[in-house]
């Protein structure tokens, strides 16, 4: 089963926006990409060792990935982790 173009187009956002993050934000050493298909779903999380600050909502990083997931119908998650890094996650309608 394919995704469909609307989903396709917005985990491919999320997963670049969220490496491009990486990269600007978080002086991070390594990042993590999961990308997990269910029956009717799909899954992303970007997470890296960085330094996981506080979510900076504005512009059209973080609240722009929120925007198209939650246009679909999915759930989004964005902020620190307990162990140090930060992490970003969406599930999407498949």
């Amino acid at each position: 089963m394919s995704l469909t173009p609307r989903t396709g187009a917005a985990a491919y956002a999320v997963l670049q926006e969220s490496l491009t993050n990486v990269l600007r934000h978080a002086a991070a050493s390594t990042a993590t990409v999961v990308w997990e298909r269910g029956a009717d779903t799909i899954a992303l999380r970007v997470s890296d060792d960085g330094q996981g600050g506080a979510v900076q909502d504005e512009g059209m990083g973080i609240s722009g990935m929120r925007s198209r997931v939650e246009a679909l119908g999915g759930t989004f998650r964005a902020g620190p982790v307990p162990q140090g890094g930060f992490e970003v996650s969406a599930v999407l309608p498949a």
